[in-house]
C-alpha cells in the first residue's frame, strides 16, 4: 500500500541520519570494483559498462534487490523476481529483500554506503530522489540506455519528468501512483448523492461531507463524511494542481531548494479547510498514521477518503469483506478551485542501480532487471496485482490490462488523471533532500491547527521557518 510505503516511522531519525552522512557520501563514494561515478547529476557516463560485461562474467551474476513492498505488493514483487530469474537461469539471479518502510530502507542504505555494502539495485521512494543524486552512488539509467542505444520512449512522460535531474533520467520508474478520491458508493446513494458525480473541489468535498455524516440518536457519529490522514503529500498535490511550485528555485530543479512555499496558496487553504471539517465533526481525525486513515475507510467509518492508487486493490477487497459490504468508487483528486489547470504529482518509487562498489557485470545485470521490471508485460501484471499504474505506455494496450480495467473501472481513474496532466515544473514535484522531515513538520503544524487554538497562519509560518533550517543544514552538508 502506498501510504505504508511512505510511512512516517523513524522519519526524524532517518532525516537526521541522511543529512549527517551526506558530507561523506557526497564527497566520496564506496571503494569500487567497477569504478565510482561522480558529478552533480548523480553519476558519470565515463564509466558505463557495455553489454559484453555480462558475457565476460564467470558463473551466475548475483544481484541484491532491496525493496519496501509488503503484503499483497510483496507477493507481486516475488512474482516479478521469479519470472526474471526463470528467464535468466544460469546467468543472473536476483535475491529480493524487504527492508521495511521507505524511510527505514533509505536509513539502512545510508549505513550501507558507509560500510561499502550497498545493494545492487534498490527501490527508493519519490522523495528520496534528491538524496540519491547527492549520494553519488548510482549510475543514471539514461547513461546505460545511451550506451545501448536503448529507447526510453515507452515510459510515461510525467513519470520521466519527476525522475529527471540534471537533464538525465536518474532511475528506472517502477511503482507509480496518482492521488485519488475514494468513495463509498452505498453511503453516497443513501445520502442522496450521485457517486458518478463526485466532488471536484475542496468546497464541493466539504458540502458532500456534511451531507454524508451520520449521527445516532445519542448524537454519536456513526459515519463521518470525510476522513484522510494528516499527510503532507496531499498538500503537495493541491499545490501542483494550482500550478504553483511547492519549493523555490523551480521546485529545486534549476538550483537547490532553500525553502517551501507553505504560508499561502494551497497549503494555507487546505490546512484551514481540514481543520474546519475536523472541528465541525464532519471529518474523522485519525492523525498522521496513514494506516489508521486507511482502516477507517476500509471499515466503513468514513464515506470519502484521499489516498493513492497503491491502496486500490486492498480497498476494493476490504469493501467486499466489510461487516456491511460496500462498493468502492474512485474519482480524480479534488482541486482547491475549479479554475486550477494544473495536475497532481506522481508518487511511488523507482529503481536505482548502484555503481560504486559493484562490478561491471553486476551493473549490467541490474540494468537487465530494471528493463525487465519496466517492460509492458510485467507492468501490466504489476498494475493488475497492485493498483499502481503502469510506467509503460504500451502496458495499457496489453489485452489482459484492457480487460482488467473494463472489469474494474476503478483502476481507470488514475490512468485518465495521469494522461490529462501536462508535464510542467509544478507537476515535476519538489526535489528536497529532507522531504520526509519537511512533511513531518508540516503535518504536525496541521494537526496543531485542527486540535488546538493555533491559527493556520502562525502554525505554517513556524513550520516553514523550522523546515528552512533543515534545508540549510542539508545543503551545507552536500556543499550546495
Amino acid at each position: 500500500m502506498r501510504r505504508t510505503l511512505h510511512g512516517r516511522r523513524s522519519v526524524r531519525m532517518a532525516a537526521g541520519l541522511l543529512a549527517a552522512g551526506l558530507a561523506l557520501t557526497a564527497c566520496g563514494s564506496s571503494s569500487s570494483k567497477g569504478g565510482s561515478p561522480g558529478g552533480s547529476s548523480g553519476g558519470s557516463s565515463n564509466n558505463v559498462p557495455g553489454a559484453d560485461a555480462l558475457d565476460k562474467a564467470t558463473g551466475v551474476v548475483n544481484l541484491t534487490f532491496w525493496h519496501s513492498m509488503k503484503d499483497t505488493n510483496q507477493k507481486a514483487v516475488t512474482a516479478l523476481v521469479d519470472a526474471f530469474n526463470a528467464k535468466n537461469q544460469g546467468k543472473i539471479h536476483v535475491t529480493d529483500t524487504y527492508q521495511g518502510t521507505y524511510d527505514d530502507a533509505i536509513a539502512k542504505y545510508k549505513t550501507a554506503v558507509t560500510s561499502h555494502s550497498t545493494p545492487s539495485i534498490m527501490q527508493v521512494y519519490d522523495v528520496g530522489t534528491r538524496f540519491m543524486v547527492d549520494s553519488k552512488q548510482a549510475i543514471p539509467v539514461a547513461d546505460l540506455a545511451a550506451k545501448d542505444n536503448f529507447s526510453l520512449g515507452d515510459l510515461q512522460p510525467n513519470i520521466v519528468n519527476y525522475y529527471t535531474v540534471g537533464g538525465k533520467l536518474q532511475s528506472m520508474p517502477f511503482n507509480s501512483s496518482m492521488p485519488l478520491l475514494y468513495i463509498n458508493v452505498e453511503a453516497f446513494k443513501k445520502a442522496g448523492l450521485d457517486p458518478a458525480n463526485a466532488p471536484k473541489t475542496l468546497e464541493e468535498l466539504a458540502d458532500a461531507a456534511k451531507k454524508l455524516t451520520v449521527k445516532d440518536a445519542n448524537g454519536t457519529t456513526t459515519l463521518y463524511g470525510f476522513g484522510a490522514a494528516d499527510y503532507g503529500w496531499f498538500v503537495e498535490q493541491l499545490t501542483a494542481e494550482s500550478g504553483a511550485p511547492y519549493c523555490d528555485n523551480d521546485n529545486g530543479r534549476s538550483a537547490r531548494a532553500t525553502k517551501l512555499n507553505l504560508t499561502s496558496g494551497a497549503p494555507l487553504t487546505y490546512t484551514k479547510w481540514w481543520s474546519d471539517l475536523v472541528k465541525g465533526g464532519y471529518a474523522a481525525n485519525t492523525g498522521r498514521p496513514t494506516a489508521d486513515a486507511q482502516a477507517a475507510f476500509k471499515s466503513g467509518k468514513v464515506a470519502m477518503s484521499l489516498e493513492s492508487t497503491g491502496v486500490l486493490g486492498g480497498y476494493v477487497d476490504a469493501g467486499k469483506k466489510s461487516a456491511s459490504p460496500f462498493t468502492v468508487a474512485t474519482a480524480p483528486f479534488p482541486k482547491v478551485s475549479a479554475a486550477d489547470s494544473g495536475g497532481p504529482v506522481i508518487g511511488g518509487a523507482s529503481l536505482w542501480i548502484d555503481r560504486a562498489g559493484h562490478s561491471d557485470a553486476e551493473v549490467r545485470a541490474a540494468w537487465e532487471f530494471a528493463k525487465f521490471a519496466s517492460s509492458p508485460a510485467q507492468q501490466a501484471a504489476w498494475h493488475q496485482a497492485t493498483g499502481y499504474f503502469p510506467v509503460s505506455t504500451a502496458a495499457l494496450q496489453d489485452p489482459t490490462d484492457v480487460a482488467y480495467r473494463q472489469a474494474h473501472p476503478q483502476f481507470q481513474t488514475a490512468i485518465d488523471e495521469l494522461t490529462a496532466t501536462k508535464p510542467t515544473t509544478a507537476t515535476a514535484g519538489c526535489l528536497l533532500g529532507v522531504m520526509p522531515q519537511a512533511r513531518a513538520d508540516l503535518e504536525q503544524a496541521m494537526l496543531n491547527v485542527a486540535t488546538t487554538g493555533a491559527t493556520a497562519d502562525s502554525a505554517l509560518a513556524d513550520a516553514s521557518s523550522k523546515i528552512s533550517k533543515l534545508i540549510s543544514d542539508y545543503n551545507s552538508a552536500v556543499g550546495g
